[in-house]
């Protein structure tokens, strides 16, 4: 019975106690009854709390994004997180474009110079699709964890303590106005009473959200040495992409000669998927062992001498700049060689366009 009413007694208490606020609360927003003001260090401090906590949702989200950009996937990937079990081992969609790569080169044929080449393409792939996942491990355990702590730990306690330092506020403020209202020196003085007891209770609490705030800094901070992991990672992760397609460019950097030697037996269609022609020609001055395997003798020739030749376009080339010719498939064009111009370019001449072109996609004529 005691046990009763003494929990009577609380929640009889507690629903003063909201009833009191929910008052204090309402009169404030009407304006009909005044607000204990936060000092405008305390202030500040809220502020930059909430603003690192928008900015870093939107970071965190938009890094999941860049890591798994399938949807599905991070939706799967959540659903067994919150399981508390390991989500089952999928192909990324480097590996899987590799995989065909490799399936489709063995179907042509491993002999032939398409097939070969998907075959070399799709390990590269693979390779690549491996440099992701380890991206993605080192990224969600030096990065996106360490963010995610923040929300969903430090913020919860700043946000929980900030909402009761918002309550004590309200017990002040309606403390004070109830001593404004005593008439009698009897209820003036428990009134008294009461404004100090919530004054106190108000500055304490304000001082632990204080304290609590002012740990922003430190994890400015601590984000800072994340973001240097995130970037390492990255960096990491590009510089092995690159070195993979660098050995992968030269690999196919003798498939042009051969096509050529093979151009009676072949489609007049232009192969584009042995590679790309505008990377093929942006790499060429710096890959001379690439350009130097296809440089036929006819073209060493025309290079030694004053003369002109035509040739006909294996690809299509789009001009990087005003100085190249832009080429298409199939046509015929007239070349020759300057003096002092880069061994992997001829100048180039289409009826009164002329510029120049690289030697990688042309067969010269007799």
């Amino acid at each position: 019975m005691n046990i009763m009413d003494f929990n009577m007694k609380k929640l009889a208490a507690d629903a003063g106690t909201f009833l009191s606020r929910a008052v204090q609360f309402t009169e404030e927003k009407l304006g009909q009854a005044e607000k204990t003001e936060l000092d405008a260090h305390l202030e500040n401090l809220l502020s930059k709390a909430e603003c690192t906590k928008q900015w870093t949702e939107k970071i965190m989200k938009q890094t999941e994004v860049l890591l798994q950009p399938n949807p599905n996937a991070r939706i799967e990937e959540l659903f067994y997180e919150k399981l508390d079990r390991k989500a089952p081992s999928r192909m990324n969609n480097p590996e899987l474009l590799g995989q065909y790569m490799i399936d489709a080169g063995n179907e042509f044929g491993p002999g032939t110079a398409y097939g070969n080449a998907l075959i070399k393409c799709g390990e590269t792939q693979k390779q690549i699709g491996t440099a992701d996942r380890e991206l993605i491990q080192t990224s969600a355990i030096n990065f996106l964890t360490p963010l995610r702590n923040f929300i969903e730990g430090d913020y919860k306690t700043i946000t929980k303590e900030r909402k009761l330092l918002q309550n004590k506020r309200l017990d002040l403020d309606a403390a004070k106005t109830r001593l404004k209202k005593a008439k009698v020196a009897e209820a003036r003085a428990a009134s008294e009473q009461e404004v100090r007891i919530t004054q106190s209770e108000f500055d304490r609490q304000a001082e632990i959200t204080r304290l609590l705030l002012e740990g922003i800094s430190s994890t400015h901070a601590h984000h800072l040495r994340c973001l240097n992991d995130f970037v390492e990672a990255q960096m990491t992760y590009y510089a092995q992409c690159y070195k993979y397609m660098l050995d992968l460019q030269k690999q196919l950097g003798s498939f042009p000669s051969t096509f050529l030697s093979n151009n009676n037996q072949s489609s007049s269609a232009p192969v584009q998927s042995v590679s790309t022609p505008s990377v093929l020609a942006s790499a060429s001055a710096s890959l001379p062992s690439v350009s130097n395997s296809v440089v036929t003798s006819g073209i060493s020739e025309l290079k030694s001498s004053s003369g002109s030749r035509k040739a006909r376009v294996l690809y299509d080339y789009d001009a990087a700049n005003s100085s190249e010719l832009s080429l298409l498939a199939d046509e015929v064009i007239t070349v020759y060689s300057i003096p002092g111009m880069d061994s992997d370019w001829l100048m180039g001449e289409r009826g009164n366009q002329k510029g120049k072109v690289p030697i990688t996609y042309l067969e010269l004529l007799n």
